[in-house]
């Protein structure tokens, strides 16, 4: 079970919360880029590789046996904070076919390169399932 965080008196958050508490088993998700199971891109597109990316959280997190909404904690980082500003849209659509109507925690952040050359976003996950 989740219980969504929200300080009174604090404007509602769009797109993410501000704190999650919850309780069950730790799932700790290391960080996933844009590419397929065969560790190879399939586009150069942002919000593509957002939307693969978001997949891999999720295949990860099921083979431990949990779901997307079990999801507590996620930390974005991308190469091109003004690219990621002009996708707000299609990151948007692509979170929610992936993820759904869920919104963790979360940090996102511009970084100078990641180690994948063609990685665009890699996104780190925490998540908790009920026991």
């Amino acid at each position: 079970m989740h219980t969504i965080l929200q300080p009174e008196g604090w404007a509602k958050p769009v797109g993410y919360a501000n704190g999650v508490a919850a309780r069950g088993r730790l799932v700790f998700v290391g960080g996933q880029v844009g590419w397929n199971a065969e560790c190879e891109f399939e586009t150069d597109d942002f919000v593509g590789q957002v939307r693969q990316t978001l997949a891999n959280v999720v295949a990860v997190l099921a083979a431990a046996g949990g779901e997307p909404q079990h999801i507590t904690s996620m930390t974005w980082y991308f190469t091109d904070k003004t690219e990621y500003l002009a996708n707000l849209k299609g990151i948007g659509e692509a979170y929610r076919a992936i993820i759904g109507r869920h919104f963790p925690a979360m940090a996102a952040m511009q970084v100078v390169a990641l180690v994948e050359d063609r990685a665009k976003v890699e996104i780190q996950a925490m998540a908790v399932i009920p026991e």
